[in-house]
């Protein structure tokens, strides 16, 4: 294998995105700033494994998949791809989805925060400047942004999207967060770490993005994603009066 070196890799969950996980792959990699891709297939039964590895070749050394048997949460992806991630020389660790609800353009700008400015997580938000969501139904929109209010209110975080999927984490930090500590498996999962980092003094910085829904594919959304993330900030929030977050 001809391994070619990068500082960044980004992890990008799929289940069942044949439609998507190309597209996404040729748009990481054209991108002037070389990043790494790691995808971790949850045993998509739409081939889309089938689809990287056919890719693997061509991106020798730059793109590496994980398949795992069957859905096992969100949460756990990106934790399984984290250790995988920090047990190698990566020093900018990516989240981000496969559906291009994520513009790949963006990245740079995550990348910059953190290793430009000296921010330890840099959130790609939908909030921080207006509401710059694109193809949501209003109702979903409302119920996410006043998710996130409500977050914030909560857990004291001055954070406005505090359910983002697209995340910088400088290796620092998901060493120090202690990630098979985290609990939440779905999108309250995105809010624990940010909390967790937050709570550990670590610096955060929100990077505005414009937030698209998918195109192709079905949306794995639903309302009992943010029911969890509802409930679970009180838990989160309980659970670290009796923590201690000494670096």
């Amino acid at each position: 294998m001809n391994v070619m070196m990068s500082d960044s890799i980004v992890i990008i969950p799929t289940y069942n995105e044949k439609d998507n996980v190309e597209a996404i792959i040729r748009a990481v990699m054209r991108l002037e700033k070389q990043f790494h891709i790691l995808i971790i297939d949850d045993g998509s039964p739409d081939g889309t494994a089938a689809i990287v590895r056919g890719l693997q070749e061509e991106f020798d050394g730059r793109l590496f998949i994980i398949e795992r048997q069957g859905k096992q949460g969100l949460g756990t992806a990106y934790i399984c791809g984290f250790k995988w991630a920090l047990e190698r020389e990566y020093e900018y660790i990516f989240e981000m989805d496969a559906d291009f609800s994520h513009n790949p353009q963006d990245l740079p700008r995550l990348y910059a925060a953190c290793s430009e400015d000296g921010f330890d997580v840099a959130i790609g938000s939908r909030y921080s400047n207006g509401v710059n969501v694109v193809n949501w139904p209003l109702g979903r929109v409302l119920m996410s942004y006043f998710a996130s209010v409500y977050v914030r209110i909560v857990t004291g975080m001055e954070v406005h999207d505090t359910t983002a999927g697209f995340v910088a984490y400088r290796r620092l930090t998901l060493e120090t967060l202690g990630i098979d500590r985290i609990h939440f498996k779905g999108y309250a999962f995105q809010i624990e770490m940010k909390f967790t980092a937050y709570k550990y003094g670590f610096r955060l910085k929100e990077v505005p993005i414009i937030f698209i829904n998918r195109v192709l594919g079905v949306s794995k959304m639903n309302s009992s994603i943010f029911g969890e993330a509802l409930f679970g900030v009180l838990q989160l929030k309980w659970q670290s009066f009796f923590r201690r977050y000494t670096r």
